[in-house]
């Protein structure tokens, strides 16, 4: 057992006398000048190796220098790992092929001769362009910001999203009809509306909230998307259905509102009264007026009634059973 022991001394001796007393560090990177000269600082000794990166060869060079003994001493604890990552790179260097490009790479100055994205195959950490983001022209600024700033002028509701114009109170002509605080709708979510929607702010958010989660999933990228919403009614101070005797409409209150169409991008246009029973069309209207239910107090559409054959009926009224959709 001593022996052994005394045996494993005598073996480990060379190598604890090999071994560096500090960590292993890589080498400092390059500092490169205004001028285009790749000077390799050595940060102990005062030195610097200067190669003219004007070709691959340039930089081949700046490699060897780091193996060469008169740049990096033996004595020195860190130059074991510095050899070792310069040869690596040498020989990964050497073994590469080049990549044919079309263009110039002008975003590294200093090495306008040198293959970069040949070079950034070498390591598999390396990219050959710099990554930095694009920086936006002054003009390009003030154009976003006028535009935001008319968006704020012309929202409504509180919500930018509501393009429009508030009214304020608006009496009816009876005693059941009426707007205690009125808006003119021109467009929701960037959908304009075909005429400005007379309704309510309550209102107002449902159909918003029906367009980014109804209409506009159910239309997809159909036509190129949603273009225009045809609006067949808004506030009206008259009776349901205008029928004598019945009770004053939703409509009379500014809590509804019917739409009749949607107009694509393309220049289609989805009707209620001819595209709801049809196999291209109907899906995609169905989706967007089931997608409704819940969003309004009330949904009315085709399957409803003889009264609404040629448009969705939308209002926001409340009852205690829950939304009213048929």
């Amino acid at each position: 057992m001593i022996r052994l022991v005394l045996l494993s001394l005598a073996l480990a001796g060379p190598a604890a006398a090999l071994a560096p007393d500090t960590s292993l560090r890589p080498a400092a990177r390059a500092d490169y000048s205004d001028e285009g000269t790749n000077a390799a600082a050595d940060s102990t000794e005062g030195k610097a190796v200067s190669v003219p990166p004007e070709d691959d060869a340039g930089l081949r060079r700046t490699i060897v220098a780091r193996l060469s003994a008169a740049n990096r001493p033996a004595a020195r604890p860190d130059s074991v790992a510095e050899t070792v990552i310069a040869a690596q790179l040498l020989q990964r260097w050497e073994r590469m092929e080049p990549v044919p490009r079309a263009d110039p790479i002008e975003e590294f100055p200093g090495y306008e001769g040198v293959d970069v994205r040949a070079f950034a195959q070498a390591s598999p950490q390396a990219v050959a362009t710099a990554l930095r983001p694009i920086l936006r022209t002054k003009e390009l600024v003030q154009k976003a910001m006028a535009r935001q700033q008319e968006r704020r002028r012309g929202q409504i509701c509180g919500d930018p999203a509501i393009q429009g114009e508030a009214v304020g109170y608006l009496p009816g002509r009876i005693n059941a009809c009426g707007i205690a605080d009125g808006v003119k709708v021109r467009a929701v979510s960037g959908i304009p509306l075909s005429q400005q929607a007379l309704i309510d702010c309550t209102t107002a958010r449902a159909l918003k909230s029906w367009v980014d989660r109804g209409l506009k999933p159910a239309v997809g990228n159909a036509g190129g998307g949603v273009a225009e919403i045809r609006i067949a009614a808004h506030y009206a101070c008259r009776t349901r259905n205008n029928q004598p005797g019945a009770k004053v409409s939703e409509h009379g209150k500014g809590r509804a509102i019917d739409i009749s169409a949607i107009r694509l991008r393309d220049g289609t246009n989805m009707t209620v009264l001819g595209g709801w029973r049809t196999q291209n069309q109907g899906p995609i209207l169905r989706r967007a007026y089931g997608a409704a239910c819940g969003i309004f107090g009330t949904t009315l559409g085709p399957d409803s009634d003889r009264f609404h054959q040629d448009h969705f009926h939308f209002d926001t009224a409340r009852y205690r059973s829950g939304s009213y959709c048929r």
